[in-house]
Parts: C-alpha cells; sequence; structure tokens
C-alpha cells in the first residue's frame, strides 16, 4: 500500500510503470491525468478518497476493481483533506461575513445538525475526516518531540498569567520543542502564541496588540481579526530554517470555543474523543497543566491512566500541575493524583509547582 497525497508523487508512480493495484490516492485533481488513468487496467484495490474525476474516470476505475469514495457537497469541510488546517482556512470570509460565516462556525453548526445525527454517510465523513487529519498530524510532526500545555479557555490576554503561558510555549520552542496545545482561546492560544513566535521581541510586541481584545465574549470576529493581524506580523519574519514550533488540536465539539491561529498547523476533529486522545498520546516529551476547570481535569485524568498503569522500568514524561493553590483546593485533583501515585513509577514523575518557569526546568532536565 502506498499513500499518494500529492500531484508529484502521482506523476512519479505514473511514471515509473509499476503496478497501480493498491494505491491509496487522497484528496487529488486527477482532471489533468485522466488520459493516463484510462489507459491503466491494473487498478485491483486502488482506493480513490474524494477529490476530482470525471464520470468516465470513475466508471472505468470502478470497473477494474478500484473503490472510489465520494464526498458530500453540501459538507462544510473536506473530510479526505491530506493537509492540517491553516489560520487563515478556517477563518476565510471573517472580515466580510463575521465568524458565524466562516468555514469554522459553518463546520461547528455542521456537526451540531439534529437532523443530520442518524445520517450514516454523514457520520462515515466525519470520522473518515478526524482519520486524515490525524494522518496529516503525525506526517507533519515527523517524529519531533512534543510537549503539550493544558489550561483554560478563560485566560485573559493582557494577564500577567496569559503572558506566563506565552512565555513558557517560548521556552520550550527554542529549546526544540513542539507545543501542542487544545487549540482553544485563553491559556491554550498563549502557549501557541509563545511558541510561534520566534524571538521574545516579536512576543512581546504580540501581546501589546492583543490586550485590547481581552476574550473572545462578546465579540468572537473581533478576537480573531485582531489575532490574524498579528499572526500575519509573526509568520512575515524569516526563520533560520523551516521548523514546526506551534500544533493546535481543537474540536468542533466545543463550539463555544473558537480555535486559536497562532500554529504552524491546526489539526481539527469533530470527536473530542479522538482528538483528546491523540493530543496527549504525542505529548511524547512530556505535560504542563496550567490553571483550568472540567475539560482541563478530563485531560489530566486521561494523562495519568498511562502512566498510572505503565510497565515496571519504562521511562516516563513528567506530568506537571501548574498551581499550588489551584490543583490543592480550588480544583482539589492533585490529592487524588499523589494517592495514585504511591508504590507506582506514576509518583515519580508527576509534580505539582506554583510557576511556569519551575515547570519548564522540570520538562527541559527529564530530556537528558
Amino acid at each position: 500500500m502506498t499513500e499518494i497525497e500529492t500531484l508529484q508523487d502521482l506523476d512519479t508512480t505514473l511514471a515509473g510503470g509499476g503496478s497501480l493495484r493498491g494505491l491509496r490516492i487522497q484528496d487529488l485533481d486527477l482532471t489533468g491525468r485522466e488520459g493516463q488513468l484510462l489507459a491503466r487496467t491494473d487498478l485491483d484495490g486502488m482506493v480513490v478518497l474524494g477529490g476530482r474525476l470525471s464520470p468516465a474516470l470513475d466508471a472505468h476505475l470502478r470497473l477494474h476493481g478500484a473503490l472510489v469514495f465520494p464526498t458530500d457537497p453540501h459538507a462544510p469541510v473536506n473530510p479526505y483533506r491530506a493537509t492540517l488546517y491553516q489560520p487563515h482556512e478556517l477563518y476565510a470570509g471573517l472580515l466580510e461575513h463575521g465568524y458565524e460565516g466562516t468555514p469554522d462556525a459553518l463546520a461547528y453548526h455542521w456537526s451540531r445538525d439534529a437532523t443530520l445525527h442518524h445520517d450514516a454517510f454523514v457520520n462515515l465523513l466525519r470520522a473518515v475526516h478526524d482519520d486524515s487529519v490525524s494522518d496529516a498530524l503525525t506526517e507533519f510532526l515527523h517524529g519531533a518531540p512534543v510537549v503539550g500545555v493544558m489550561g483554560g479557555h478563560a485566560l485573559a490576554r493582557g494577564t500577567e498569567a496569559y503572558a506566563g503561558a506565552a512565555r513558557l510555549g517560548h521556552r520550550f520552542a527554542d529549546e526544540g520543542l513542539v507545543v501542542a496545545t487544545g487549540g482553544g482561546p485563553g491559556a491554550m492560544e498563549a502557549a501557541n502564541l509563545g511558541a510561534l513566535c520566534p524571538s521574545e521581541a516579536v512576543l512581546d510586541g504580540a501581546l501589546r496588540r492583543l490586550v485590547g481584545t481581552a476574550s473572545f465574549h462578546p465579540s468572537i470576529t473581533d478576537w480573531a481579526r485582531v489575532a490574524l493581524e498579528a499572526y500575519d506580523e509573526i509568520v512575515r519574519i524569516p526563520l533560520r530554517e523551516s521548523v514546526v514550533r506551534s500544533i493546535g488540536i481543537p474540536t468542533w465539539f466545543y463550539g463555544h470555543e473558537p480555535p486559536n491561529v497562532f500554529c504552524n498547523g491546526i489539526a481539527k476533529y469533530f470527536s473530542n474523543a479522538v482528538r483528546e486522545d491523540g493530543l496527549l498520546a504525542r505529548a511524547n516529551a512530556g505535560l504542563v497543566v496550567l490553571h483550568g476547570a472540567a475539560g482541563t481535569v478530563q485531560e489530566i485524568f486521561q494523562s495519568i491512566t498511562p502512566l498510572y498503569y505503565a510497565d515496571e522500568g519504562r521511562v516516563l514524561a513528567p506530568l506537571v500541575l501548574v498551581g499550588v493553590d489551584h490543583w490543592s483546593r480550588e480544583v482539589p485533583v492533585w490529592p487524588a493524583i499523589e494517592a495514585l501515585g504511591r508504590d507506582r513509577g506514576l509518583g515519580r514523575v508527576v509534580h505539582l509547582v506554583d510557576g511556569v518557569d519551575e515547570a519548564a526546568e522540570i520538562v527541559l532536565s527529564s530530556r537528558g
């Protein structure tokens, strides 16, 4: 099985003269290669996921044993996409139509449409979409070390805590780690912003620019517009090398949380369960948890489970909770973590600290 995700790869395969059996062709416009494909009959087991092809080519492929998966022209997303989302893609039309007219908002409403909840084809498209996004995310990260930064969406721009989360993200990225968050506002946005910025001076400028729109309440449109302006300024600055520094992994399940834009790529999912598992599983360099509420608590305990059951002697990445008072008294999950960690490897890698600098030291020192 060979995955073909670009026309260049397809051209190379066609020119090579080998069999086309078993190819997976994902989201490609095949109209310019129709003559070459119509001339081939070694198509058994080929799978064509979405893309564009004429009725004649569709019939030819099926006649010779290929599987051609259609899409729904009314779907607001491409379920067979081969790449991660980009900020301007999710927020296309923001200035002209407001947030409610963007692909991101339309996808959320599609996901919540009660008339489609029992439509097997729509449910299949959503599942295929999420699997395609997971595949694209794996290829985008390409084995890079990833640190997860979790935290609530309520953290306001312009606060000391927001700036602290941003500087945490920047430090991790400067140390060669990819910063992955839940991709939403608040603490997640701050960490992604810091990671994306190539220097502290650029970060300081971005923080100042964002102060005037502290939250996505009451207007997502204004919140996103200012962020996109800051994003455009950041990405105009050339880097010495092309590297991934910042990844957002949000979900349309939380429709009240718009995605933040400060990412090299955005892996947005319909299924929150698939998204949570993928986010935590990829945090191979550690996980830092800032202040948060129910969603953050869910992430904490989901990350603890594999640590609790890990084989003795296995090297485990650290889990660091930031905010002694918050996690001990306001949202008292720390006593439960301590109890679970007794006589387990979990107990050696979970930490409760008061500040982001301590958290950064723990994660970076664990890399050896």
